[in-house]
């Protein structure tokens, strides 16, 4: 062990940041990332974080639930409020979500600077509250959608808030693990929403139950992330050192306090103010690692994911499988992969899944396009247009689906980290939208196999841009990152 950490658990007190640098400097300096010195030799208790962990990935089961609540359901709830036959309207219901989410991911990251990370959590549970209990209640279309834009400001909030707290409050050797949660969290309330909103079809007003069900959770998620750890690096930024440790030694334990808050007391490089300008973000020395976010948030959205999601159930059907068996298999390819994305993340790294990730998916496109052509018909293009679509989900939930939202918390610095991660987060809001609004327009004017070329063109570029960009941060402490990523002023 670090010679910061002996006698840590008979002799620990609270230090300064200062009594901590003299600490740190007695110890090699060297290029932290490139060669992996500087570790400790014994990794913490994965045990301390990991309820903390489990707390915090409520919010993504509330995500994936309302991203996929109105899926069912919505024939009944169009009959209810009376706008059946109003496609217009069935759109809004199922849009007007991505609108609040926008806003809410705009201002995530200003809102997790200025009231910390856990009181983000809260702030993003109360609108889901409010939100789905006006569209239970409601009894006309306005209130419904009044509802489900309430619901989206969580929606948009919560995702990088939790990317954010899982970086921050993670042992750096089982961060890639604890960034699958979020996906496997997302796949869980997406799944969980389709089950519930099965019976919509044959019992009335049962939509109704549909909006209520999340309630609860998001409750108690609140409550919940009262007694939780806040994040050791916001409460550093902010100047309360004393609170930072005595998170760490939840976290970590006590015989790991030294060591971190040393970590966290190395030279900013230059970051000296407190305040973040928008504008630093988009120029200057920070705009290389925001560029390659927001691109890779762009990149995992131009892929087709969401407009795959959307068209899956029409290509199950024409195989002769009702979607709702279709929605299912779909989530469990999902969930499947978000699992062993999970085992693997911290063994092949994050950069190696993303390269295996988006090759699959254009394989996986390939197989659409093949479909589609004119050279097979029959049951053949059907399996291959059945089959090329699970794998393409398959492969989304190895590596585009949870890298992206672990890596870009990892490779910010921390003074930008948090409104780095909301212009990230905008900016796969925006595409999302679009991609969604222009699919169908596309499909009827291209034609399936020009749009699946597209996409598959999409992940290709995706594999050049992470082998020429993205660097591998398994293992590393944010610091240590942060100091080989940052280029001096």
């Amino acid at each position: 062990m670090r010679g910061c950490q002996r006698d840590a658990s008979s002799t620990y007190k609270r230090m300064s940041s200062r009594d901590y640098m003299s600490v740190f400097d007695t110890q090699e300096n060297s290029d932290h990332l490139q060669n992996g010195m500087g570790q400790q030799t014994i990794n913490p208790s994965w045990r301390l974080s990991f309820p903390h962990i489990l707390v915090a990935t409520i919010s993504s089961c509330l995500f994936g639930y309302h991203l996929g609540v109105v899926n069912e359901p919505l024939e009944s709830i169009s009959l209810d409020l009376g706008f059946s036959g109003n496609t217009i309207a069935e759109g809004l219901v199922v849009s007007t979500c991505l609108g609040g989410a926008f806003v809410g991911s705009l201002f995530s990251g200003w809102i997790a600077d200025g009231v910390g990370r856990r009181r983000a959590f809260q702030l993003c549970a109360l609108p889901m509250i409010m939100g789905a209990s006006m569209s239970a209640t409601t009894k006309n279309l306005e209130g419904m959608l009044i509802g489900r834009l309430l619901v989206g400001t969580g929606m948009g909030l919560g995702p990088a808030v939790s990317a954010l707290y899982v970086a921050e409050v993670s042992p750096a050797f089982v961060r890639g693990t604890y960034g699958s949660f979020i996906q496997i969290a997302t796949c869980i309330g997406l799944m969980g929403s389709l089950f519930i909103g099965i019976p919509a079809k044959g019992i009335l007003g049962w939509w109704r139950v549909c909006f209520w069900v999340p309630v609860i959770p998001a409750a108690i998620f609140a409550l919940a992330m009262e007694f939780c750890a806040e994040s050791p690096h916001w409460l550093y930024k902010r100047g309360r050192g004393a609170e930072a440790e005595a998170e760490f030694e939840k976290l970590l334990g006590v015989s790991h306090v030294k060591y971190a808050m040393a970590e966290l007391s190395k030279p900013d490089k230059g970051d000296v103010k407190d305040t973040v300008m928008f504008s630093e973000l988009l120029y200057g020395r920070h705009f290389r690692v925001v560029f390659i976010g927001s691109t890779l948030f762009a990149l995992q959205q131009l892929s087709g994911i969401n407009a795959v999601f959307y068209f899956s159930s029409t290509v199950f059907k024409s195989a002769g499988v009702p979607s709702d068996l279709a929605n299912i298999c779909v989530g469990i390819a999902n969930l499947s992969g978000s699992i062993i994305a999970m085992i693997l993340m911290d063994k092949l790294g994050r950069k190696a899944l993303l390269l295996g990730s988006f090759s699959g998916m254009a394989v996986a496109m390939g197989l659409q396009v093949t479909a589609a052509s004119f050279y097979v018909s029959g049951s053949g293009a059907l399996y291959l247009s059945v089959g090329g679509m699970l794998l393409f989900v398959l492969m989304f939930s190895l590596g585009a689906g949870p890298v992206p939202s672990l890596l870009l918390p990892e490779i910010f610095p921390s003074r930008i980290r948090a409104k780095a991660m909301a212009v990230c987060m905008s900016v796969h809001w925006v595409v999302n939208f679009f991609v969604g609004l222009l699919f169908l327009r596309l499909l009827e004017q291209l034609g399936p196999q020009v749009l699946y070329s597209v996409f598959g063109t999409f992940c290709l570029m995706a594999v050049i841009f992470v082998k020429m960009n993205v660097v591998e941060t398994k293992g590393k402490s944010l610091q240590e990152i942060e100091i080989a990523l940052l280029p001096p002023e």
